[in-house]
């Protein structure tokens, strides 16, 4: 079979399935006709035998009655027709005593029912002159007749009776028998269902692991799923898909690499000869090409700050593929981005405080401790002099959330939707700073997906803005 499932699709093998639990269930439901039709004719014959039973012994009821009738006749009328007629009666009634024997009447019965007429014929024999006490005689042996017809009917009954007992029995144990067979098909099929549901869904849940994979830019493993032909050819294709992701990540770097070095070169000279312009080299300038020089000096210095944060751009989203992960207290990683930046805090003489317990996770202290970093430092320059940061800590069953609050003036609502965008600057700026770049946040996300993580804005913050970063998978 393993060799086999590699050369057929999923639609062949999903057939195949069907077609097993088809003929589970069909030879289920025929071996069942099989047995109703079985105990049918069980039922028939049983039903038969007891109509003959009863057919038989009313018949040697009746004959026993014609005998009796024909032997006083024929002894009182000395006729020899109506012995002849006896005779006749009596050979029916040995007849139908015969098919009971066959059928199951006990010996002891037909020999006394023979005995009593064998008595009947002997008394039948005999001179003339003693027909009339020999009539007495046989009219006395036959009313003895009459209690051994009523044996030999009670025996039929029982018979009949005994015969319905056996034939109930044979019905409830071939019942039980089916239904225990129903019951294991049923199961068999329950777990042949199970087990082909678990097997053919199983590359399918590698190829959903495969796409969020390359969903979240995690472009080192190869794609190779095993399973049904279909889904090793979807699985090539993801390959390749992979692998040309790979090349246009190649290419974007490349290209933003030769931009930038293309660029700063000329800005450089740009930067130079401006600021030649400024220190008088050339000559005096005038006022107003002194305004125009400061306006030149603005513009390089921002161009020059755009192509260096689209280079630690570029840089951040292709480490955080490459993350080096080890057993790392949280809360000291906090504490340490706190004191990494306690000068610019204490400049604007903010309070910020630190909460939560202990918590070791398996992340990258670098990556993670920059994406702290830059929300710390996001945190710093939008609140107000004298403000407090709040940076929290807690775990939430398998996950970790970090939040990061301050009390600025917060996120726009129409900034919310694109504030993680590369570049994308709010409307809500700090008057006594200097513009950011916009690329922070950008870096927040892209090291905090990278650890399998998310960083969001939780709606209705109070008062400044509130960043909150979920980790999942901490142990």
């Amino acid at each position: 079979m393993p060799g086999t499932r590699f050369h057929l699709s999923f639609h062949q093998l999903l057939l195949i399935a069907f077609m097993l639990v088809g003929a589970l269930l069909g030879g289920t439901a025929l071996r069942a006709v099989v047995v109703l039709d079985r105990l049918m004719a069980q039922s028939g014959m049983s039903t038969a035998a007891a109509l003959e039973l009863n057919a038989s012994a009313q018949a040697l009821a009746e004959r026993t009655v014609d005998m009796e009738r024909a032997a006083r006749q024929s002894l009182i009328l000395g006729d020899a027709v109506l012995r002849k007629r006896f005779d006749e009666e009596a050979a029916n009634a040995r007849s139908a005593l015969r098919r009971l024997t066959d059928q199951g009447l006990t010996p002891d019965q037909a020999q006394r029912w023979h005995a009593q007429l064998a008595q009947v014929e002997e008394l039948l024999r005999g001179p003339a002159a003693t027909a009339l006490d020999r009539e007495r005689l046989v009219a006395q042996r036959f009313r003895e007749f009459d209690g051994i017809n009523t044996g030999i009917a009670r025996e039929v009954q029982g018979l009949i009776g005994e015969r319905n007992r056996l034939l109930r029995e044979r019905l409830d144990n071939s019942r039980s028998r089916l239904m225990q067979q129903v019951i294991v098909v049923l199961l068999l099929t329950s777990l042949l269902i199970a087990g082909l549901g678990i097997w053919l869904s199983r590359p399918f849940k590698r190829l959903e692991a495969a796409i969020a994979s390359l969903g979240q830019d995690r472009l080192d493993d190869p794609i190779e799923i095993q399973g049904p032909q279909d889904v090793r050819r979807l699985s090539q294709q993801l390959d390749w898909l992979r692998l040309r992701l790979t090349e246009l990540d190649a290419d974007k770097a490349r290209f933003l690499r030769h931009v930038s070095h293309e660029l700063k070169t000329p800005l450089a000279a740009l930067r130079e000869g401006v600021s030649l312009l400024q220190e008088g080299v050339a000559g005096d300038l005038s006022s107003r090409q002194q305004d125009v020089v400061r306006i030149l000096q603005h513009n390089t210095a921002g161009l020059q700050q755009r192509i260096e944060a689209l280079l630690r751009f570029n840089a951040a989203a292709f480490e955080a593929r490459q993350l080096r992960r080890r057993p790392t207290d949280l809360l000291a990683l906090l504490q340490e981005q706190v004191e990494m930046q306690r000068l610019q805090w204490h400049a604007k003489e903010l309070t910020v405080d630190v909460e939560g317990e202990s918590v070791v996770a398996p992340v990258d202290p670098d990556k993670l401790g920059t994406a702290l970093a830059n929300l710390l430092t996001n945190a710093i320059r939008f609140s107000p002099h004298g403000g407090r940061i709040r940076l929290r800590l807690r775990r939430l069953g398998a996950a970790v959330e970090i939040d990061v609050c301050d009390e600025g003036p917060g996120i726009a609502e129409t900034d919310r939707d694109r504030v993680f965008e590369p570049f994308y600057r709010g409307e809500r700026q700090p008057q006594d700073a200097p513009p950011g770049t916009g690329i922070g946040l950008s870096i927040v996300q892209e090291y905090i997906a990278a650890h399998g993580g998310r960083v969001t804005l939780p709606p209705h913050a109070p008062k400044g803005a509130h960043f909150q970063i979920e980790l999942p998978h901490a142990p």
